[in-house]
């Protein structure tokens, strides 16, 4: 595994800011890493990166002790923290050449070129980092996280500030980057989880609600699926309210309904059944899953 946490325990004063945390990520896997406001998140983040110190608990990157030989994790991990501390003097290349030389990167040229690239940088590339606007402040953060070619990546907000082009830009990076590194990443753009990450991780008040395939949250969920049905004929709710698969039945208008379900495919078979039965012809029939938002409300609002 290249992140192995393991019961992780942070405190100030008597708020745990991070409570028995455990969870862990392979080579190859985008994850994103989700929860509100100071629901502990860029705290965990830190911790895995060796800025902060747990009060208990173990971190592996790598194999390797964080607690042990952070100078050697540092170096397996590209970090784009929140706040994303940069040199506003500085031009960028000069400050790409700066975290190149703190890496002991070799052929420094050549990678800087690279990252200038791949983080679309290029036309900005001779200006110094105070004249860009946040966005690209951001890509500069990013190609100073990639400049050593870290085998794990940690990314705090990585679209924050970005326009809709630069975050789809920016969602193709690290889905190729995804391909041979391991990546976490937090946002607050939930549609952006959905487009990058297969799995997600949740937490709430400093504790662990969720670590799972995003589509098996969306199957267990607590909310209900919907099954919208748009019939010819004008049918009696009773008949609807007899199918196993529907939790509750609501009719939109004579001929529209809204059904909610655990069960979408078992509830449209049901419903052909019924049409058969009674020679019903079905206008429509569409089944709106869960969205990653009404898994996260779901999640954070029962924690709650």
């Amino acid at each position: 595994m290249s992140i192995q946490v393991h019961q992780l325990l942070k405190q100030y004063g008597e708020q745990k800011a991070v409570n028995n945390v455990s969870f862990s990520l392979g080579v190859g896997e985008i994850v994103g890493f989700l929860g509100p406001n100071g629901a502990g998140k860029s705290t965990t983040m830190k911790m895995i990166t060796g800025y902060l110190q747990p009060d208990a608990g173990n971190i592996q990157v790598c194999d390797i002790d964080v607690a042990k030989d952070v100078m050697k994790v540092k170096q397996k991990i590209g970090y784009l923290p929140e706040s994303n501390p940069l040199y506003y003097d500085m031009y960028v290349k000069e400050y790409l050449e700066f975290i190149a030389g703190v890496h002991q990167v070799k052929d420094q040229k050549e990678k800087i070129k690279n990252v200038i690239e791949l983080t679309g940088l290029t036309v900005e590339s001779k200006k110094k980092i105070g004249q860009l606007s946040k966005g690209y402040k951001q890509r500069v953060g990013l190609a100073a996280a990639l400049i050593h070619d870290p085998e794990v990546l940690i990314l705090d907000e990585p679209t924050s500030g970005l326009d809709p082009n630069q975050i789809i830009e920016i969602r193709e990076v690290i889905r190729r980057l995804g391909e041979n590194k391991t990546v976490m990443f937090s946002s607050h753009i939930l549609q952006e989880v959905e487009a990058i990450c297969d799995r997600v991780i949740i937490i709430n008040k400093g504790e662990l609600v969720a670590d799972d395939k995003l589509s098996n949250l969306r199957q267990h969920s607590t909310s209900s699926n919907t099954v919208k049905v748009n019939f010819k004929e004008s049918i009696d709710k009773s008949w609807l309210d007899q199918l196993p698969a529907a939790k509750s039945v609501n009719k939109i208008d004579a001929n529209n309904w809204q059904l909610a379900t655990d069960n979408p495919e078992q509830l449209r078979k049901q419903i052909f059944e019924l049409s058969l039965q009674h020679n019903l012809n079905i206008v429509s029939l569409q089944s709106d899953s869960q969205s990653l938002e009404d898994v996260f409300r779901s999640l954070t609002q029962k924690a709650e």
